[in-house]
C-alpha cells in the first residue's frame, strides 16, 4: 500500500446529517455543517420546488452565500444509508408528531439533535426512540427567513449542546467540533437542561410581549413599564428554575437586559410566526414553565398572565418549518 492509498484509508467518510424542519434555524445550522465538510440533506415542505431548484440564500453577517444541500427531500423517507445525525428544528406543538415525522430515517446508530425551543420538551423523543442517543440543543441566534429558500441572519449565532437528559458524549463533541470548523460557537454542556433555563430567561419574556404589543425588542425595552415588566418575568423563570434544581447564574437577568438593548431591533420568531398565521409554540415557552411554577409551589403571577393572553391568541398552524 503506498503513503497515498493508506492516508486515504485512515480519512472517515464526512459524517451524514439529515436536517428535519428546514426554516431559519435548520437551513442556517444544515448549512453551516455543510460548510465544516459535513453531507447534508434537507427536508421541506413549502419550499420545496425552490430550493431544489436554487438551494438556500443565506445572507449573513459576512455577506451572502448559498448553500445547496445534497439531497432536498419533501419528506422524511427510509434512506440507502441511515444518517449519522437528524437534526430537528422543527417546532415544538402539540399538532406536531416529531417521532413519527423522523422515524423512518432513524437508524440503529443516529444520533438525534433537537434543536428546539423551551423547556422540557424533549422526553416524547427519548421515549419514542431508548436505543438511540438524544443530544438537546440551544441556538442563541436572531434569524428569520424572510422569503422561500431565504435567510436572513443579523445577530449572534452560538450554540449550546448536551446529551439527554445529563452528560457529554462523543458525538456532541464530534458535532460541536463540525460547528467550531464552520466558524459556529458551539460549546458541549454536560448539563443541558440547566443551559434550556438558561435561555427561557429571555425567551419567556421578549416572545410573548412582542406578540402582546408586536413590538421589536428595541421598542419593548425603551418603553420604561415593559421594560420593567420583562424584568419580572426573567426573574420569575429564575425563582421556577432554582425550585426544578437548576441554580441560575447571578446576575443572568442583567446580563440578558444589557445584551438585548445591544442587539439590532428584532422582531422574534413568536411575532414572526403570529404575523405569518402560523401556530406559536406557547406552551413550549411558557405552558410548561407555568407548569413548572405549579409542580414546585411558586407563585408566577406575571408568566401566568402571559400565559393566559397568549393562549387566546394562539392559532392552527399553516406550517410549522420556521423557527
Amino acid at each position: 500500500m503506498n503513503h497515498s492509498t493508506a492516508h486515504q484509508a485512515s480519512v472517515s467518510p464526512p459524517p451524514q446529517l439529515l436536517v428535519v424542519g428546514t426554516g431559519a434555524v435548520g437551513g442556517y445550522y444544515g448549512a453551516q455543517l455543510a460548510k465544516a465538510g459535513a453531507t447534508v440533506s434537507t427536508v421541506h415542505r413549502s419550499d420545496y420546488a425552490v430550493i431544489r431548484e436554487r438551494g438556500i440564500q443565506i445572507d449573513g453577517l459576512q455577506g451572502s452565500s448559498l448553500f445547496r444541500p445534497a439531497h432536498v427531500l419533501q419528506q422524511v423517507e427510509i434512506q440507502e444509508q441511515a444518517p449519522d445525525y437528524i437534526l430537528v428544528a422543527l417546532k415544538v406543538l402539540e399538532e406536531i408528531d416529531t417521532a413519527s415525522i423522523i422515524r423512518p430515517a432513524v437508524g440503529k446508530k443516529t444520533v438525534i439533535l433537537l434543536l428546539q425551543n423551551g423547556i422540557e420538551t424533549e422526553q416524547r423523543i427519548a421515549d419514542a426512540f431508548p436505543d438511540n442517543e438524544i443530544l438537546s440543543g440551544l441556538a442563541f441566534v436572531c434569524l428569520s427567513r424572510t422569503a422561500p429558500g431565504r435567510i436572513a441572519h443579523s445577530c449572534y449565532g452560538h450554540l449550546a449542546i448536551g446529551r439527554y437528559p445529563r452528560g457529554e458524549s462523543q458525538a456532541a463533541h464530534q458535532l460541536a467540533a463540525l460547528f467550531e470548523q464552520s466558524g459556529t460557537a458551539c460549546v458541549v454542556s454536560d448539563d443541558i437542561g440547566l443551559e434550556r433555563w438558561k435561555k427561557l430567561v429571555w425567551n419567556a419574556a421578549f416572545n410573548p410581549l412582542s406578540v402582546l404589543s408586536r413590538a421589536t425588542t428595541a421598542e419593548i425595552l425603551a418603553n420604561p413599564a415593559a421594560s420593567h415588566l420583562v424584568e419580572q418575568v426573567m426573574r420569575e423563570v429564575c425563582r421556577i428554575a432554582e425550585a426544578a434544581g437548576y441554580r441560575l447564574p447571578d446576575g443572568i437577568v442583567e446580563k440578558n437586559l444589557a445584551a438585548t438593548r445591544k442587539m439590532k431591533p428584532y422582531k422574534t420568531s413568536m411575532l414572526l410566526d403570529y404575523l405569518s398565521g402560523r401556530s406559536m409554540e406557547v406552551e413550549a415557552i411558557l405552558g410548561n414553565v407555568v407548569r413548572a411554577a405549579d409542580r414546585c409551589g411558586i407563585a408566577a403571577p406575571h408568566l401566568q398572565s402571559l400565559y393566559g393572553a397568549l393562549s387566546l391568541l394562539a392559532r392552527p398552524a399553516s406550517t410549522a418549518e420556521n423557527q
